[in-house]
């Protein structure tokens, strides 16, 4: 882990810049060329990224036509502006120490391990607008970036057919929208920070822990910035990014979870009739800007294919066209959509991470945020030096659509996206007076201010598992906002459950100081609890094992995918499950890697999950109860033997155990060496999640799990941290080559405590230091 060390701003991000591409210079050289808008020519216009990462894996020609028309010089000049000369300095030292490396690598003069992609055509020195691009990436995936290829097709009244033949795919929508960033389930973060009345008075503990990307240009990396006397901070940030986004500094401690928060908008334009680039606003008709963007595409003859597309804007924004999911909610005669995103106009992000890492208390950390509002989708919690209070807000740039304006100006296209996802701002665009409002005290046009967000200070605890902000603390929910920022008195998701409960419970045993509270939490956040199984694993046993065999019909298992196990002719086939149910009982609700019977309770309980909730719990949720509800399942009519039987039917045709060890499936292979992972997927109600791989349960660079995880209290001598990073910093210890270090700790369950102090870094008998001229 590199710990750098510089006498000025641009020296320091010479140091990150070199050091990133030591560690990932084929992840990064790739991302440039998205950023760039260069797929195509490289890779092929119909191929897509290899790996998931915040905006997901859409066509390469439809990245390429997405950020040549957005990620613009003009946005690099927004940056600047905006930025504070340091922050400049440190992105221009960054390209310059990606150079300095692809330099060294090149003459041999540093190594390059494992960096298949050195003379790959793609790879090339970088500018400070490559990672200003970069910037820009991770600015609007909340927004845009969840619309990209809706966004780089839409063309005049040539809405793309719905799918299935014409029927309305609501379902793809639905579940595009259900994840507030990229396309893999789970993708989050747990965070928990304890006050005073945690820790007996002795000030405050935080954990964090990001469920995130394990591969792509999106991981983490970790590392330690220090210029003597105005910075030192530790923690990590996206490759390509020369400042600390979640981490620590001898005052603060702080990380972030995925907000519920919608941060775009809709507008339903009215268009003239004959002309679609046309529409009507306040009864006038306007036409719509339009921008012509070409990519170039090479051939198998090496030779250049010109393509070009024409992107039209309202002065609502882009269009975007949702045809293909509804042609009601395509670019039509009549109608078209556009999009709003909040942070496509905030150009602050990351000079708020600048002043945090700089931050010398609690209040000022607050101050910033407030300050800024400009934290683009996440949830923020924090802790400070000398101080027994716990921090979380949800504060950031959000559209100021509050419910009257969204009530005054509904239209039938909203009405319908409604059914999809009501949280989203659907607006009449037909009118200025449906417009984002104004507030003259916020931070940007059309954006909410900062104290009209939800936030909360409080002595004994705050959290959030990536459930709404409304259920921030048990004792203290926030309500009475408006319902884009994610919606109140709305059931939590199991790992949310766990993680409050595992809060109420660290305050019941009142550690008697910080110390003693970090050792149990770091304990308790890695003890792979089942919570489904915690709550309803002996009810489901006791109406699903009352008999041996199950009788499957045989039409509805091969639905299932279970065909092959059904004989030809037959109508129904039997199935023993008396091993499962002993499996069952006998295991320990855990997911430990020695633990067996997790597998098969995920299995089953996958199935069981199938069906819909408003038939599965006798007692629904409660907005007064929400820990405890819903509650009690409904498994009458044989649901759960027959659920049971159906996984028990789909081990035996995959010649799988039913007790087989959860290490034995899960882990990572690296350094030619098996490391077994524990924990499982958040659906199961894990709140250590290690989930999300293509390859069934082997982890690699295309799981989300946990990835940098952190346990930050402050003694007398000040910050006092221990971390793991689950996936290491070598891009190429996910896919078997070197740096399984990071891995093998993560799999050992080490906490690694973290050398922050010089004294601590100098006595590390690993230590080598690298001075670069």
């Amino acid at each position: 882990m590199p710990h750098l060390r510089a006498g000025g701003w641009r020296e320091l991000g010479i140091g990150v810049g070199y050091v990133q591409a030591q560690d990932a210079l084929c992840t990064l050289a790739e991302a440039f060329v998205t950023y760039e808008g260069r797929r195509a020519w490289f890779f092929g216009a119909d191929g897509k990224p290899a790996r998931g990462s915040t905006f997901g894996q859409p066509k390469n020609i439809d990245l390429d036509f997405f950020f040549r028309a957005f990620a613009t010089d003009e946005v690099a000049a927004r940056y600047r502006e905006q930025n504070p000369p340091e922050l400049n300095e440190l992105v221009e030292g960054f390209a310059a120490g990606y150079n300095r490396y692809l330099a060294d690598a090149r003459s041999g003069r540093a190594p390059s391990v494992d960096r298949s992609c050195l003379e790959q055509p793609w790879i090339r020195d970088i500018a400070a607008n490559d990672i200003l691009r970069r910037m820009y990436a991770a600015q609007i995936v909340a927004g845009y970036g969840r619309f990209i290829a809706e966004i780089a097709d839409a063309a005049p009244a040539r809405s793309a057919a719905p799918s299935k033949s014409g029927e309305i795919d609501h379902l793809a929508l639905r579940r595009r929208l259900a994840q507030q960033i990229g396309e893999q389930p789970g993708v989050g973060s747990n965070a928990l920070a304890f006050g005073r009345e945690a820790t007996g008075g002795d000030g405050a503990v935080l954990f964090g822990n990001p469920h995130w990307f394990w591969g792509g240009p999106d991981r983490f990396y970790q590392m330690h910035l220090t210029i003597p006397g105005k910075l030192d901070v530790a923690g990590v940030a996206f490759l390509g990014v020369p400042l600390i986004m979640i981490g620590f500094n001898d005052h603060v401690a702080w990380s972030h979870t995925v907000s519920e928060a919608r941060r775009f908008g809709l507008f339903d334009l009215t268009l003239d009739a004959g002309d679609p680039t046309r529409y009507r606003i306040d009864g006038n008709s306007e036409e719509m800007s339009v921008r012509e963007i070409g990519v170039d595409v090479q051939g198998d003859d090496g030779s250049a294919r010109r393509l070009t597309r024409f992107f039209y804007r309202s002065r609502s924004g882009p269009v975007v066209d949702l045809g293909r999911h509804d042609a009601a909610l395509g670019w039509g005669s009549a109608h078209a959509l556009a999009i709003r995103d909040a942070n496509a106009e905030n150009f602050r992000i990351f000079r708020n991470y600048f002043y945090w890492n700089q931050a010398k208390s609690l209040d000022e950390f607050i101050a910033i945020q407030r300050r800024e509002v400009a934290v683009p989708w996440v949830n923020t919690v924090a802790i400070g030096r000398g101080d027994g209070r716990a921090w979380f807000g949800d504060v950031g740039a959000v559209p100021n659509a509050p419910d009257d304006l969204r009530k005054a100006c509904m239209t039938p296209s909203a009405a319908r996206f409604a059914h999809v996802d009501p949280l989203t701002p659907v607006l009449d665009g037909s009118r200025s007076a449906c417009d984002w409002r104004v507030d003259s005290a916020a931070a940007q046009p059309g954006a909410m201010r900062a104290d009209a967000l939800p936030q909360l200070l409080r002595g004994d605890y705050v959290a959030n598992m990536n459930d709404s902000y409304w259920l921030s603390n048990a004792r203290q929910p926030l309500e009475g906002f408006p319902s884009l920022l994610g919606g109140e008195r709305r059931p939590l998701g199991l790992r949310g459950r766990l993680g409050h409960r595992m809060a109420l419970d660290l305050l019941q045993v009142r550690e008697a100081s910080a110390e003693a509270l970090s050792l149990r939490l770091m304990r308790d956040v890695l003890t792979p609890r089942a919570y489904s199984a915690e709550l309803f694993k002996d009810e489901l046993l006791a109406e699903a094992c009352v008999q041996r065999e199950v009788r499957l019909d045989a039409g509805a298992s091969k639905v299932a995918g279970l065909d092959a196990l059904v004989k030809a002719g037959a109508e129904a086939f039997k199935v023993d499950i008396a091993e499962a149910c002993d499996v069952l009982r006998r295991w320990s609700n855990k997911a430990d890697v020695d633990d067996r019977g997790a597998l098969l309770w995920e299995a089953f309980w996958a199935r069981l999950m199938r069906n819909p909730a408003d038939i599965l719990y006798r007692v629904a949720f409660s907005g007064d109860a929400p820990l405890d509800t819903p509650r009690e399942l409904l498994a009458g009519n044989g649901r759960a033997a027959k659920a049971l039987a159906s996984t028990v039917a789909a081990f035996g045709a995959e010649n799988r155990p039913l007790d087989e060890a959860l290490g034995s499936r899960r882990f990572v292979e690296s350094s030619g060496n098996r490391f077994p992972i524990y924990g499982g997927c958040q659906s199961v109600g894990y709140f250590t999640v290690a989930c999300n791989s293509i390859d069934g349960d082997r982890m690699g660079p295309d799981a989300v799990a946990n990835s940098y995880l952190q346990v930050v209290r402050f003694g007398v001598d000040g910050v006092e941290a221990h971390t793991l990073l689950a996936h290491g910093l070598d891009e190429a210890a996910m896919s078997g080559g070197g740096g399984a270090a990071p891995i093998a700790r993560y799999s050992r369950k080490d906490w690694l405590r973290f050398p922050f102090r010089e004294d601590e870094i100098a006595r590390d008998p690993m230590l080598h230091r690298v001075v670069l001229p």
